[in-house]
């Protein structure tokens, strides 16, 4: 197996995102409900999205955090609900893995807004080198390791918008599920010695 990708390779594979149920959380109620689903989960995709700020200095708070498993997205809209007590038990149950990719900064993100000790989470940047991948990107391991290619276009749009675009919501849950895709594949691999 290759451990790298190029730029131009990424372009001619084909464009793939999410194609299950969708649900944009904007009512606290709601993700309860979600949660106590999301407990009978093993394992989930991870990611969250902030509104980009432009000047020097000045960082917003995490506004979306998505949470996926193969079937189903869930986009929890943190500016409107909160980061509740039931998120909170959810992403401090060592018992569910949570994957993403480069999740340091989500989870310091996520500790402003309310303070837990995460549990359970693995961070793809840290797993793949243990098995010889030398590309680190969501991009770029969505291609080499499943042959798509992801769109990262929404990534610095408004995340705090009174209403996700279409575009915004595809994005957000394809960036959860496809590191659950990842996760899934690498662990199908040899680790190198």
């Amino acid at each position: 197996m290759q451990n790298t990708i190029t730029k131009d390779d990424i372009k001619e594979l084909p464009l793939k995102q999410f194609e299950g149920p969708v649900n944009v959380v904007e009512d606290p109620l709601q993700a309860k409900a979600i949660v106590d689903k999301l407990q009978h989960e093993e394992i989930i995709g991870f990611d969250t999205e902030t509104k980009p700020s432009f000047k020097k200095g000045v960082s917003n708070k995490i506004a979306l955090l998505q949470l996926s498993t193969e079937e189903e997205a869930f986009l929890f809209r943190l500016n409107i609900t909160g980061f509740n007590e039931a998120l909170s038990c959810l992403l401090s149950d060592p018992k569910i893995k949570k994957v993403g990719v480069g999740i340091r900064d989500d989870l310091r993100g996520l500790q402003r807004l309310s303070k837990f000790t995460p549990k359970g989470f693995i961070d793809i940047q840290e797993l793949a080198p243990k098995y010889g991948i030398e590309v680190l990107s969501l991009k770029n391991l969505a291609g080499l390791l499943l042959g798509i290619r992801v769109s990262k276009r929404q990534r610095l749009s408004n995340w705090e918008a009174e209403s996700l675009s279409e575009g915004q919501i595809l994005y957000a849950a394809t960036d959860a599920w496809v590191a659950l895709k990842i996760y899934h594949k690498i662990k199908r691999l040899k680790p190198v010695a």
